[in-house]
């Protein structure tokens, strides 16, 4: 079909809503002429690429060569014998279609490369970036001034699912970590497997450490009880390391490193936790080891027992005390009250001094020796916090007996740190918390 239009005002109108195959502009027309008209369709994207021939009554060559160097793809002087121009029309649309072949299977090459590129950067498993993009996409976010943090996390007592129920169960708890990472995560961060059970996020935009700690809490929750859905008997877990930017690094590598040492802190405190690495404040490192409460370290100590036969003990004899009294409380509903202390500082300033701080709980110790029954436990269970099984006890003589553990201690103490204490009843089905 061919379209005619008089001027070129009424060829831009025109363009506006259609776009045809060819052009055939003439050269002399009213109101602006051929070269201002295929100037406007250059500079204009959607029709930027119609090919234009030019006709006109004008034999000279520069004028063919104005007009070929301003793009178009012919030049036809008038008078034009017809079998001439449908020919010369046909050959110029012929080239069209094989330029816009070769165009359409430059995009398609160009996506193939760019999935496989994208592939190579991904995890096979998980379908999450690997750590050659997320080294690399970090640095290019800090560069453009796009703050954030970087966690590293490690599922504790992950080689014990592959040994114990199979490689294949071991890559579904994989896939299912990644699905709740993606879960808790936003368009901009990027989520990343290392290798093995180590993943890596970096969560992306400036974000208050509160924030920060609920996010990893969550995570370390839910993970933990899809693995307690799976009735796994490895007491495995969650830990998370934590690093800031700018105060902890200011570039991929220094950021991985500084989460990579607060990581190794949670593991050497207890697991099953996080940490920021530019934690000062007791408070703060603190909330790490309380953000998973008596509760849910009921629950991390439940999942090495068995219910019966022998226990799996990689937690310490207590953890073996502790399931044996909950035992107990199963088949006679006795009470049993768990206390929960932690260091705390009394005061926003205090800066830390692991002298100080080894120092104040090796007292809480004598004070829990010298304040308890024969029949009581108690265990360190992290650098700064002591937890100790009342048996026989309702709650408000746990909260005296408490109360008694801290006025001891106090009398012991004479420094800046001081503790608060927690306290929830040991039932054999899942506790309600005690506010």
């Amino acid at each position: 079909m061919i379209s005619e239009v008089r001027s070129g005002t009424e060829a831009l109108q025109f363009l506006k809503s259609n776009k045809p195959d060819l052009i055939l502009l003439d050269i002399i027309m009213p109101d602006m002429d051929g070269f201002e008209v295929m100037e406007i369709i250059k500079n204009t994207p959607e029709i930027s690429s119609i090919p234009i021939v030019f006709l006109t009554a004008d034999t000279e060559a520069d004028t063919e060569s104005k007009c070929l160097s301003a793009g178009a793809m012919d030049f036809i002087v008038k008078p034009f014998v017809p079998a001439v121009m449908r020919s010369r029309i046909a050959r110029i649309l012929e080239l069209e279609d094989f330029r816009m072949s070769l165009a359409n299977r430059l995009d398609e090459k160009i996506q193939e490369v760019s999935q496989i590129k994208s592939k190579s950067l991904q995890d096979a498993l998980t379908g999450l970036w690997n750590r050659t993009y997320t080294e690399d996409k970090v640095n290019e976010m800090l560069k453009k001034g796009i703050g954030g943090a970087l966690f590293m996390i490690d599922m504790d007592n992950f080689k014990l699912i592959n040994d114990r129920y199979g490689h294949i169960a071991g890559d579904h708890t994989l896939k299912i970590f990644a699905e709740i990472l993606k879960k808790y995560a936003h368009d901009d961060d990027i989520i990343c497997r290392i290798g093995g059970d180590e993943f890596m996020i970096f969560v992306a935009g400036e974000i208050e450490k509160a924030t920060l700690g609920d996010y990893a809490a969550n995570v370390i929750r839910e993970m933990c009880e899809s693995l307690d859905e799976a009735r796994f008997e490895t007491n495995s877990s969650v830990s998370i390391g934590i690093a800031q930017f700018p105060e902890d690094g200011k570039d991929f590598g220094s950021l991985y490193n500084a989460a990579d040492k607060a990581l190794y802190h949670v593991k050497q405190n207890g697991k099953n936790s996080y940490h920021f690495y530019s934690d000062q404040s007791i408070a703060e490192n603190e909330r790490a080891g309380k953000c998973v409460d008596l509760d849910y370290i009921r629950e991390m100590m439940k999942r090495t027992d068995a219910g019966n036969g022998t226990y799996m003990l990689d937690f310490g004899n207590f953890h073996h005390i502790y399931n044996f009294i909950r035992r107990i409380v199963e088949r006679t509903d006795g009470e049993v009250q768990t206390l929960l202390f932690t260091l705390k500082p009394d005061t926003p300033n205090y800066s830390e001094d692991p002298n100080e701080i080894e120092k104040a709980v090796e007292l809480l110790e004598s004070a829990v020796f010298s304040s308890l029954r024969r029949v009581d436990v108690s265990t360190r269970y992290s650098s700064r916090q002591v937890i100790v099984i009342l048996f026989n006890t309702n709650e408000e003589n746990g909260h005296l007996v408490a109360d008694r553990i801290m006025n001891r201690f106090r009398s012991l103490y004479n420094g800046k740190l001081d503790f608060e204490y927690d306290i929830v009843q040991m039932v054999g089905n899942p506790v309600e918390r005690k506010n």
